[in-house]
């Protein structure tokens, strides 16, 4: 359908206002072919000792970005496996730590064959999870920041900068007039608008952001850090979903304690990176609107407005056949959800809907069935349902994209669910 309607150019346009994710960032600026993992051995000489020690910079002309490390002693399902540290030049070098290493092939080969450090392929993970996925995993995530006229790091070489020592990130690569710069940053001097790709851990990113007056940072690190993965952790909070779904299908627990041990156990085991993070996915607006619409609806059984709702939906539409009735309350319910939440819709319609069937003397079940699926499926309002907002900007789309596409789908869908409904549950 957003083939038919959404031109490749309307497509294309809305692209160019696209807030670039980490994988997107990463890929912009090739981060894959000048980043090459290696894996510390018993037998390296490089164990306990520091990147300062050994001025691997100087004599090699890489950086080590990043060490990943597993936690000996938290292998409980109640702790993160794997660890994920900023490399500094005071960072002690452990047996089987992994070394996120940046610089020339060339000088890496001969850095790895000097300490007998073992090369990890492009397809391997850590622990069995493939490098790409394990890229923006963790605490540790990468942003731009674009240079302002007026900085002092105007003319200053890389090296000078100070961004590690002060700031605790990495420069990675600079962009200058459509220009990558990703070898030899060192001796490089900054320029007025050069936009600097930094590596650092999410907080300082956002430090950053709140403190400096020197440069401008691109986008929101703050929300980029809620969308890294932890991907080691998904087999388990697929679990945790799944026993939650069963425990409500099955009735062993009520709805609500079951969906609150699913958050409490996301949080215990690590599926979550903090508490904080869990508070940031609770959408409050839609909880508050709920909360809001609760009273509405019983205010409007206890003063008899849904009755008198009710009666007219029955003397206009009862006379013509519980079917006309169905479809008036699906379509009157799927309308008022094109400018209010779904869940709202639902709350306010289904008394509403009870009574109505109550009039006429019919089972109840098609109506609140209706009721259900036409507060579900509208497709012609971002607003309507959280999945359409969710998509709204991943996918670039403008209000009318939605009518376009939308509206057509939704009024589809309700030829179909007023015929179907009655057939699965009979009046």
């Amino acid at each position: 359908m957003s083939n038919l309607f959404l031109s490749k150019k309307e497509i294309d346009d809305k692209g160019k206002k696209k807030a670039k994710s980490v994988m997107d960032l990463a890929n912009e600026y090739q981060i894959s072919e000048n980043l090459y993992r290696l894996r510390v051995r018993k037998s390296s000489s490089l164990v306990f000792k520091s990147a300062r020690g050994l001025d691997i910079a100087n004599n090699y002309h890489i950086n080590i970005l990043e060490i990943r490390r597993k936690e000996e002693g938290k292998k409980s399902l109640f702790a993160k496996s794997l660890s994920h540290k900023m490399a500094d030049p005071n960072t002690v070098i452990f047996a089987d730590d992994v070394l996120y290493v940046m610089g020339s092939f060339e000088n890496i080969k001969l850095f790895a064959e000097k300490y007998k450090l073992a090369w990890i392929e492009v397809k391997d993970g850590e622990e069995g999870i493939p490098s790409s996925e394990k890229f923006a995993a963790g605490d540790i995530g990468i942003a731009e920041v674009v240079i302002l006229s007026n900085s002092w790091l105007v003319n200053q070489k890389v090296k000078d900068s100070g961004f590690r020592e002060k700031y605790r990130v990495n420069i990675l690569g600079i962009q200058r007039r459509n220009k990558y710069i990703l070898k030899d940053l060192k001796e490089e001097k900054i320029q007025s608008g050069d936009v600097l790709l930094v590596q650092g851990k999410w907080k300082d990113i956002e430090i950053m952001r709140e403190k400096a007056s020197e440069f401008v940072i691109i986008g929101h690190p703050d929300q980029e850090a809620s969308k890294a993965l932890i991907v080691e952790k998904a087999p388990l909070a697929a679990l945790i979903l799944a026993a939650m779904v069963a425990a409500m299908v099955f009735n062993l627990l009520p709805a609500v304690t079951s969906v609150m041990l699913a958050a409490l156990l996301m949080i215990l085991t690590g599926c979550l990176h903090n508490v904080e993070e869990a508070y940031k996915t609770i959408n409050w607006e839609s909880i508050v609107l709920i909360g809001a619409m609760l009273p509405m609806s019983i205010a409007l059984e206890k003063t008899g407005i849904s009755i008198g709702i009710a009666n007219l939906l029955v003397d206009n539409l009862g006379s013509f056949g519980p079917g006309f009735l169905l479809g008036g309350i699906y379509l009157a319910t799927s309308a008022l959800t094109m400018f209010i939440s779904n869940s709202a819709t639902a709350v306010l319609f289904a008394p509403i809907a009870m009574q109505s069937a109550i009039e006429m003397g019919v089972s109840p079940y098609p109506m609140l069935f209706a009721v259900t699926v036409a507060a579900s499926m509208c497709f012609a309002s971002p607003f309507s349902t959280p999945p359409n907002a969710l998509v709204m900007s991943a996918g670039r789309y403008k209000f009318m994209d939605y009518v376009k596409v939308g509206l057509p789908v939704q009024i589809l869908f309700a030829v179909v669910m007023i015929i179907v409904l009655p057939l699965i549950w009979p009046f």
